[in-house]
């Protein structure tokens, strides 16, 4: 187990009556944080892991998928993020959370995809300021266990309304916010703008979490210097790189800088997350799943030994194309032993 470290220099992020290991976030990524990857997560050392977003209809008609998601992890607290609109519904699957073993709920007011914004979900509730607070009431009311909000900075340019969300999450119960520097029009596109979390951290006096574009240590210095925030959240740039949140946390806690890990481990971090994936979803489905996975891997892995672009890229396409999980495992070691060559030439 890799020990986890707390942030030199910044007090300990409380959430409610929770104490979290260090102060830097792996993101609730749909499709992605699964488990499987939320386990390496932890063990590399993030302070919190969040599950998938679960669309609260799903878990209160209990669809497979949507129990997958909420599985418990072992090594650190379990956060359920939960997205709806219907404050009963919402309310009750915070509840069912809760019963199987949830220590934090977190809800999505951030999400800026169409098919949960169309439902007048995620980051459309930030349209609805007066509906938004009403869904935070309602779980808090329901839910012994801390609740949190992840939100962007507004829908658009036009309407920064970051601040007065917080403000009125706070006033319901919320005992944290995560906000990500952009609006819901930005997508992911542009910068984003840590300083404008800042005006959050000023109208509230709970935890704030700054996210967006958070790679690196330096990253998460300067986004802590702009906004103020309590801690980070790391999203995209730990795709395929589960260790990435705890070596930035370690580095903020004074430890010596850390690239990505040698090709040796990054191997078995990757065949440990496929065989973990299978289990975890099936053969045929995890398969599936794991595909992205091992993508991201092997570009990581590239990059570390120095090999051009398109040496991934071949053998994102052997491995991914592979039909038998025997075939992905030792198409990855012929893969590592090749990066391993042109690293050592």
């Amino acid at each position: 187990m890799v020990e986890t470290a707390s942030i030199a220099g910044t007090p300990p992020v409380r959430i409610g009556r929770l104490t979290l290991a260090n102060g830097v976030v792996l993101a609730p990524m749909a499709g992605i944080t699964d488990a499987p990857v939320r386990q390496l997560a932890l063990r590399y050392g993030a302070g919190l892991v969040v599950s998938e977003m679960i669309a609260s209809g799903w878990l209160m008609r209990g669809e497979v998928e949507a129990r997958l998601r909420a599985e418990r992890v072992e090594g650190g607290l379990h956060a359920v993020q939960l997205a709806g609109r219907e404050a009963g519904q919402l309310a009750a699957a915070a509840e069912l959370a809760e019963g199987a073993g949830a220590d934090l709920i977190d809800l999505n007011m951030g999400c800026p995809a169409k098919k949960v914004t169309g439902g007048e979900a995620g980051a459309a509730l930030m349209r609805n300021l007066d509906h938004a607070e009403r869904l935070v009431a309602a779980v808090t009311a329901r839910v012994a266990v801390p609740v949190t909000v992840k939100m962007r900075l507004g829908w658009d340019e036009a309407s920064i309304n970051a601040a007065e969300l917080a403000r009125r999450a706070e006033a319901a119960g919320a005992a944290a916010v995560t906000v990500h520097g952009r609006t819901r029009r930005q997508f992911y596109s542009g910068r984003a703008d840590w300083a404008a979390i800042g005006q959050v951290k000023a109208h509230v006096t709970i935890p704030v979490i700054a996210n967006g574009d958070i790679a690196s240590a330096a990253d998460a210095r300067a986004a802590l210097g702009a906004s103020g925030a309590d801690g980070v959240m790391v999203g995209r740039a730990a795709q395929g790189r589960p260790w990435l949140p705890g070596r930035i946390a370690r580095e903020l806690a004074g430890g010596a800088p850390a690239g990505d890990p040698p090709l040796a481990e990054q191997r078995d971090v990757l065949l440990e997350l496929h065989e973990a994936l299978l289990s975890h979803h099936g053969c045929e489905v995890g398969l599936k799943v794991a595909r992205k996975h091992l993508g991201w891997g092997l570009a990581v892995a590239a990059a570390t030994a120095g090999a051009a672009p398109d040496a991934a890229g071949v053998w994102r396409q052997r491995v991914l194309t592979a039909a038998e999980p025997a075939r992905v495992r030792a198409l990855l070691a012929d893969a590592f032993a090749a990066f391993a060559w042109k690293e050592a030439a």
